[in-house]
């Protein structure tokens, strides 16, 4: 898949310009360089954030802190490289998908004892503790969080996703490099493919293949 300096010289290609930088980390000393060197880190951040997208998707145990934030129970400390929270979940989740309303409607006719049980996830808030440290409060117990995560290397990158990023990146080298209206002009074009590209890849992303997997509650399944 496309490298860094890669996605950031497609994205000079997409404004017609023809400089092929080598090195943005540290910039190579050109001004496209040191243009993307600065743009390149917001546009990916700005990219992975959009959507929650199944290679950015991971999931991890929580880290108890040692805080009281009322009416919560409890309170863990937020993965170092987390974008955003998705769900927090009991650790016996195998997942956090619920029954769409329509089946339940469809399946109204059943006895109650035989609907199929679904897990959601439990409520939570992110806050700013007094520390300074931010924290995920809940009233679940050894909570495990599934959250986006931010990816660098972009080899995990999708071909979808890379050609969004080139176009989001695009937009924002346009005013520098080109400058004026014209540069405003065709920022504004960029950011319009962006969207579309961004579009295409969310809808290829949400495709894939989902299992329904249903939480049973312990004592249930023992019965």
């Amino acid at each position: 898949m496309a490298s860094d300096v890669e996605i950031c010289n497609l994205a000079l290609s997409h404004l017609g310009d023809t400089a092929n930088i080598t090195s943005i980390d540290p910039p190579e000393g050109s001004a496209q360089a040191e243009h993307c060197s600065r743009f390149y880190p917001v546009a990916r951040g700005m990219l992975i954030e959009a959507h929650d997208w199944s290679w950015a998707t991971r999931r991890i145990s929580l880290t108890p802190l040692v805080a009281t934030v009322s009416p919560w129970a409890y309170a863990y400390g937020k993965p170092n490289l987390m974008i955003k929270a998705i769900a927090v979940l009991d650790p016996e989740a195998s997942d956090d998908y619920t029954i769409p309303a329509a089946f339940e409607t469809e399946q109204a006719y059943l006895p109650l004892s035989y609907a199929p049980l679904a897990y959601a996830p439990q409520p939570f808030v992110i806050e700013t503790l007094s520390t300074g440290e931010e924290a995920i409060l809940t009233n679940q117990e050894n909570a495990v969080l599934r959250y986006v995560e931010s990816v660098t290397d972009t080899a995990k990158f999708p071909p979808l996703a890379v050609m969004a990023l080139s176009w989001l990146v695009a937009s924002m080298l346009a005013g520098p490099i080109i400058k004026g209206a014209d540069g405003a002009a065709e920022a504004k074009r960029c950011l319009a493919v962006y969207k579309e590209v961004l579009g295409m890849a969310v809808n290829s992303d949400s495709n894939q293949p989902l299992s329904m997997v249903k939480h049973i509650v312990p004592w249930i399944n023992r019965r």
